[in-house]
C-alpha cells in the first residue's frame, strides 16, 4: 500500500492509502449510499468520468463474481472507501474485490474518512477532484485539475455506446421486438426484457431513426448513461422524430433525453442521487417505492408544457421530477433504475407498463 491524497476542486484534501495500482486519476467526486452492489456500481457505464465514494464503511465482504457485471468493463475513474474487506465470503464469489480492482488497473483508495468526505460533498456539492500517489503539492494538483473538463457540457455517451448494432435474444418465444438506443445501457435491463420475451436490438447512440425503424420494432427504449444530457443532441433529435411512431420508455439519461426532446430543460443537481434507497412516489399507482438511482442531472418541471406532459413520479427526498408521460403519445420515462442491479426491485413493474403500451399500440 502507498500513501495517497484526494484533492478536491475547492482545495480540500483527504488522505488515504492506495491498493496495488498507483499513479493519478481525475474526475467528478460523487458518493454512493448503497450498502451492497459495489460490483454493479463499478461496471455501470453511468459512472464514466466519476470517482465514486462509498458511504458504507466496509466494502468487499462478499467478493465479486462473473454474473453481476453490468457492462464489459469497470467505468469509474477511481474508487474510495473507508476499509476494504480482506476476507470475503460468498458461495457465488470467484475473486476478491481487491484483486478485481488491481487486475482492472483501477486506482482505489482506503483509509479515507468517507463520512467527512460525503458531508463535504453534500454541503458544497459534487466537484472535480484528483487521486494521486505521486504528487502531493496542492498547487501542482490544482493546475492539473484545471485541465479536466467539467461534467456540465461534457458528452460522455460517445465513450460508452456500442460501436455497432447487436441483438440480445429473447428467452423463450419472442413476443415483441424492442429497439434500444445505447447511451451506456446496463446488462440487467437487457436481461429483464429478455426474460419477458423481448428481443432487443441495441443500436449505437448515433443511429438514425431510419435504421431503427428498419428492424420493425414494437417499441423504443432509451437507456441510462453518463454525462450532460443536453449535449447529446444527436439522440434528442432521433427521439423527437420518433414521436407517434413507436411507444417509448426511457430511464435515467433516457428520461432526461425524452424531457429535452419534449422541449424541456435539464439542470445539474447539487450532489445528485446515487444509491439504492431513494423513496419515490408513483402518482399514477398511488404507491411509494424504494429505488436505485444514479444521476447528476434532472429535468426542470417548470420547463415542460403541462398541456402535453404529465409528471408521474416525484422524489420524496427533494421533490424533484422522477417520471413523466405524454398525454397523447404512448411515451413515458423515469429518472431511476427499475432494473435495480444494485438495489430493490420495487420498480420492475414499469417494464410491464412498457409492454402494455406496446400491446395497445400494435392493436
Amino acid at each position: 500500500m502507498k500513501k495517497a491524497i484526494l484533492y478536491l476542486q475547492d482545495g480540500t484534501t483527504f488522505s488515504g492509502q492506495s491498493l496495488k495500482v498507483t499513479g493519478e486519476s481525475a474526475g467528478e467526486f460523487v458518493f454512493n449510499t448503497a450498502m451492497a452492489g459495489y460490483q454493479e456500481v463499478l461496471t455501470d457505464p453511468s459512472y464514466t468520468g466519476q470517482i465514486v465514494v462509498m458511504t458504507y464503511p466496509l466494502i468487499g465482504n462478499y467478493g465479486v463474481n462473473e454474473e453481476d457485471v453490468e457492462s464489459k468493463k469497470i467505468h469509474v475513474k477511481g474508487f474510495v472507501v473507508k476499509e476494504f474487506c480482506r476476507r470475503h465470503s460468498n458461495f457465488r464469489s470467484t475473486q476478491s474485490l481487491i484483486d478485481y480492482l488491481n487486475d482492472n488497473k483501477i486506482l482505489a483508495v482506503e483509509g479515507v474518512d468517507t463520512r467527512a468526505l460525503t458531508r463535504h460533498l453534500r454541503l458544497f456539492g459534487v466537484m472535480k477532484g484528483m487521486i494521486s500517489t505521486e504528487d502531493f503539492d496542492p498547487k501542482s494538483l490544482a493546475k492539473k485539475l484545471a485541465a479536466v473538463p467539467d461534467m456540465v457540457g461534457y458528452d460522455l455517451v460517445k465513450d460508452v455506446t456500442t460501436d455497432k448494432k447487436y441483438v440480445w435474444p429473447a428467452k423463450g418465444p419472442m413476443k415483441f421486438r424492442v429497439a434500444a438506443i445505447d447511451c451506456g445501457i446496463k446488462f440487467n435491463i437487457l436481461r429483464i426484457l429478455a426474460e419477458l420475451g423481448r428481443e432487443v436490438h441495441v443500436f449505437p447512440a448515433t443511429a438514425k431513426l431510419e435504421e431503427i425503424l428498419a428492424v420493425k420494432p414494437d417499441g423504443l427504449f432509451l437507456s441510462n448513461g453518463p454525462g450532460d444530457p443536453a449535449v447529446v443532441t444527436y439522440v434528442i433529435d432521433t427521439v423527437r422524430k420518433s414521436f407517434g411512431k413507436l411507444p417509448i420508455f426511457g430511464i435515467c439519461l433516457g428520461h432526461q433525453i425524452l424531457g429535452l426532446a419534449l422541449g424541456g430543460q435539464t439542470y445539474k443537481l447539487k450532489f445528485g442521487h446515487h444509491g439504492a434507497n431513494h423513496p419515490v412516489m408513483d402518482k399514477l399507482a398511488n404507491r411509494i417505492g424504494i429505488t436505485s438511482q444514479n444521476h447528476g442531472f434532472c429535468v426542470d418541471l417548470k420547463s415542460l408544457n403541462a398541456n402535453d406532459v404529465e409528471i408521474t413520479h416525484v422524489n420524496l427526498n427533494d421533490n424533484t421530477v422522477e417520471g413523466l408521460r405524454h398525454k397523447k403519445f404512448p411515451m413515458f420515462s423515469i429518472q431511476y433504475h427499475p432494473e435495480s442491479a444494485p438495489g430493490p426491485t420495487d420498480a420492475q413493474y414499469l417494464f410491464g407498463r412498457f409492454i402494455e403500451s406496446m400491446g395497445k399500440f400494435k392493436k
